[in-house]
């Protein structure tokens, strides 16, 4: 590292962060990356169903209130270096063209970009395979695997009934021998990767950093953005073991904190102010999903291997011009181990509940939902462990949120018929992993927070680079979005500031 000021800061080592924070580097800037979670630990406990997904090994020690479906609760989030790629099973799809309708840039914009992400992520796939896969100005580096014999069950069957399923494209490392590569564990999907074969950021982007000029500080807490005349021209921070005051300045500042945090960071910064339509925060997405669960006469997955391997689009487009947007997709999905299970099983089924996840078989909905005004991030007025006012999230769904995904699990209960379920039960997740929009980019002021270059309205040098600038969320997950859009406007900002 040099001892030059730094050029650039990034806030949050998630994808859009990570991206940011690899791109710039590498052009020459010197780069600081902020994140307050600490460095995956990769040891025996990160394959641990209880210590992850029970007693939540990484989770924060700031808390998020939520109001919505459920009434009013409170969730810890994970944070870690690399931010809830840590955590994700890896799906890597592009929106499709009539995704970009109502965006401010077209598919053909974001096309190349998508395809540096793949292959800066290292995804494993097969172009061409999905029938609605939009154009592509370049094939995988890698290919697929073999289907394990759940997804392999699930693909006869939906063939059967005339679908198309395809092989998902997968940020986890099945063919690179010059690093760990995976033994398509069960323990994937939610869980850090002990072996380093999951192709978080951590072991893509930082580690092909390293090269370049970069500093990552872990545990570091952002409270507010300090303006001045258009400009950030400090980063107020609190080292999170001795909650000593730090700041930080550069000449960009790049705000990657996800679609939770980062308009709270904005709020806490009073930078509300400058949206004269108070949109800070505002059309909160998240997809409105399910899992399908089909009860089999027979154990489903004996060997407990890996098999998130199939996604069916084949359903994509059937009630956009009634509803507007995508319906969605529908992909295979782990079940969870018999102590997870078992855990949050209603009180007197947990036994029953740990014994029957052996015959258990899933398949996960991801129906688009609809960017709504009333649904937002603010700030309460309690504090955490840190004296941060702590985030409230307000969400409910529409009715036609509620239709997709209707559309979806029915179709999805129809293919686990057929491929042998004698029983099925729907269960709607409540959760955030796929939040997005809650400071939408678009071409007009009255609209949007962000221009289209993801340039912070009425702040120069503040670019927003997390699921937060999409205005709507599309029917897959958004990572390889957020990848390529950070690749994107980085190459913006090197444009200008370079």
């Amino acid at each position: 590292m040099s001892s030059r000021p730094y050029e650039a800061i990034v806030i949050g080592s998630g994808l859009g962060g990570g991206a940011a924070a690899f791109a710039l580097s590498r052009s020459g800037f010197r780069t600081l990356l902020l994140e307050r979670g600490g460095w995956v630990k990769r040891d025996v406990l990160d394959w641990s169903p209880r210590g992850i997904l029970i007693d939540q090994r990484y989770r924060s020690r700031s808390p998020v209130d939520i109001e919505g479906e459920r009434g009013l609760h409170t969730v810890y989030p994970n944070e870690a270096v690399g931010g809830m790629s840590v955590f994700y099973g890896g799906a890597s799809l592009r929106l499709r063209e009539t995704d970009f309708s109502n965006w401010p840039i077209d598919y053909g914009a974001m096309e190349p970009y998508y395809t540096k992400a793949e292959h800066l992520l290292e995804v494993h796939g097969q172009a061409g395979a999905d029938v609605h896969e939009p154009p592509r100005s370049g094939a995988y580096r890698f290919g697929g695997i073999e289907l394990a014999p759940p997804a392999k069950r699930i693909f006869e069957a939906a063939k059967t009934l005339g679908h198309r399923p395809f092989k998902i494209p997968l940020a986890l490392n099945f063919t690179n021998k010059d690093r760990p590569v995976c033994i398509r564990c069960s323990t994937c999907d939610g869980f850090p990767c002990r072996i380093e074969a999951k192709n978080d950021v951590a072991m893509t982007l930082l580690a092909k950093a390293q090269a370049f000029d970069l500093a990552v500080m872990p545990g570091m807490i952002v409270r507010q953005l300090e303006t001045r005349n258009g400009r950030v021209v400090r980063v107020r921070c609190l080292d999170g073991t001795t909650k000593r005051a730090v700041d930080f300045s550069a000449k960009i500042v790049i705000l990657s904190a996800g679609a939770l945090q980062s308009p709270a960071i904005l709020l806490r910064s009073g930078l509300e102010r400058l949206d004269n339509h108070r949109l800070v925060g505002r059309f909160l997405m998240r997809h409105c999903n399910a899992v399908v669960t089909g009860l089999f006469p027979f154990r489903t997955n004996p060997d407990r291997t890996f098999h998130k391997q199939l996604c069916f689009t084949d359903f994509y487009e059937d009630l956009r011009d009634r509803l507007g947007t995508s319906v969605g997709t529908i992909q295979d999905i782990y079940t969870p181990a018999p102590e997870v299970l078992k855990h949050y099983a209603p009180f007197g089924y947990g036994s029953l509940s740990a014994l029957v996840t052996r015959y258990l078989q899933n398949l996960l909905c991801i129906a688009e939902d609809e960017p709504r005004y009333e649904n937002r991030v603010q700030l309460t007025t309690r504090m955490d462990d840190y004296g941060i006012a702590i985030t409230r999230v307000v969400h409910r769904y529409s009715e036609a949120d509620r239709l997709r995904r209707e559309y979806l699990t029915d179709r999805a209960r129809r293919i686990l018929k057929q491929a042998g379920g004698l029983y099925h039960r729907i269960y709607n997740l409540d959760t955030f992993s796929h939040a997005v929009g809650s400071l939408r980019f678009g071409n007009r002021a009255r609209d949007s927070v962000l221009d289209e270059s993801c340039r912070f309205r009425g702040v120069d040098n503040l670019f927003v680079l997390d699921g937060s600038f999409m205005p709507t969320s599309g029917g897959v997950n958004p990572s390889l979005t957020i990848a390529a859009n950070a690749l994107r406007v980085a190459d913006v900002i090197r444009a200008e500031y370079g």
